[in-house]
């Protein structure tokens, strides 16, 4: 038995890039921001890592349609890492993300909220129930 599942919380770096194979299968490419659970530094910077996440057909054109730089972003899927040689014979690795799963989890900043996500309040719809 294997197991190679990864899911992620993050913000996207830039806008996705959305393309298509000749065989006209989308596919996005794009880099989520995940903080770490670490402590900020002297500064208040917290830690971060920078993944990059592939994702194809469906899920890539949600990517290239409705997310952009700076939304918080759920990725679940799995790691993959390529291997390839440079011009100089030395052997690069390409770690990334192929995702199966893609939600975004705020709204767009231009929507008319001005904060970018839905307001919300303290009263307790199931109080009654």
């Amino acid at each position: 038995m294997s197991l190679n599942r990864i899911c992620l919380i993050g913000r996207m770096t830039k806008d996705p890039d959305l393309s298509y194979t000749p065989q006209g299968v989308a596919v996005a490419k794009f880099t989520l921001a995940v903080d770490r659970n670490t402590k900020a530094d002297d500064e208040g910077k917290k830690e971060c890592d920078f993944i990059n996440c592939l994702a194809w057909r469906h899920s890539a054109e949600f990517c290239g349609n409705y997310l952009g730089k700076g939304r918080l972003v759920a990725v679940a899927g799995r790691l993959q890492i390529r291997k390839y040689q440079d011009q100089g014979g030395t052997t690069k690795y390409f770690t990334e993300v192929v995702c199966d799963e893609v939600l975004g989890l705020d709204r767009p900043k231009d929507d008319g909220q001005g904060a970018g996500v839905a307001p919300t309040t303290d009263d307790d719809p199931f109080a009654g129930q």
